[in-house]
């Protein structure tokens, strides 16, 4: 029987290491930390090479399905994996020490330096809510203060949903392929996609990942505007109040520039 992955006891707030508990996002710890940052560098790799996943996975001699699971996260590699698929696109691995969280730091530096339609672009939000359903969101969390200024990593889009709306959510869910977060695994299977059933309201799709917080009616909210879009949004003091882990990547961007985000 397989058991469960054990979970460092040290409180780390990182950009990968938020949780749905269906009511609020919270830092967690978690062991994906090195999976995501591999799963970042092969991806800009094979982008830089303007390669496909499916012309990367014929390269390493593996399978495009092997390639997704690996950039989406689902999947860590072995090394010797990493090293030949390091090796198809003529680059190689290299092992340093840093401080626990310089790769944060470097993260929110590097969201700081881009325009806020680049951080957009980089978190997937136009991508999913292109496909989203015609039901009442309002976007939360770190996907909401990004959108207001705050160089905040994502990896998720959070957003806010009312009950009534709960099955065309599962509709939706259920013709873009979507797993379910399992949380005694510590991975996305193959739970019930119903938000009305037990488990973690966070999602992955085919266009990105999705976490939801339900309530019998939406939050208050104001609108902003990008590229001649507009997204409904918690606003960045509310956020601060009900996301924990927000309000911690917020205050470490404060302390490090000073001032209010922008």
């Amino acid at each position: 029987m397989r058991s469960p992955r054990r979970i460092p006891e040290r409180h780390i707030y990182d950009c990968a290491v938020y949780r749905s508990n269906g009511h609020a996002n919270n830092p967690r710890v978690t062991t994906s930390r090195l999976t995501t940052l591999v799963a970042t560098t092969l991806r800009r790799q094979r982008e830089a090479l303007e390669l496909t996943q499916a012309q990367l996975a014929a390269r390493a001699g593996t399978s495009q399905a092997a390639i997704a699971r690996i950039e989406r996260g689902d999947r860590e590699p072995s090394l010797r994996m990493l090293e030949r698929l390091l090796m198809a696109m003529d680059v190689q691995l290299t092992v340093g020490l840093e401080p626990l969280d310089a790769q944060l730091d470097a993260a929110i530096a590097e969201l700081a330096a881009a325009s806020v339609s680049d951080r957009i672009a980089e978190a997937g939000i136009d991508k999913l809510l292109d496909a989203f359903p015609a039901i009442p969101f309002v976007l939360d969390g770190a996907t909401a203060a990004l959108l207001q200024g705050a160089p905040l990593p994502v990896d998720a889009v959070q957003m806010a949903l009312t009950w009534p709306y709960a099955d065309r959510l599962t509709d939706w869910l259920t013709a873009k392929y979507a797993h379910r977060w399992n949380e005694k695994w510590q991975e996305f299977g193959y739970l019930a996609l119903d938000p009305a059933e037990p488990g973690a309201h966070r999602w992955q799709t085919m266009v990105g990942e999705l976490r939801a917080r339900f309530g019998d009616a939406l939050p208050e909210h104001i609108e902003v505007r990008h590229g001649g879009r507009s997204y409904p949004v918690v606003p960045l003091t509310e956020v601060e109040i009900a996301d924990v882990g927000a309000a911690a990547l917020l205050d470490r961007y404060r302390r490090q520039r000073g001032g209010s985000p922008g």
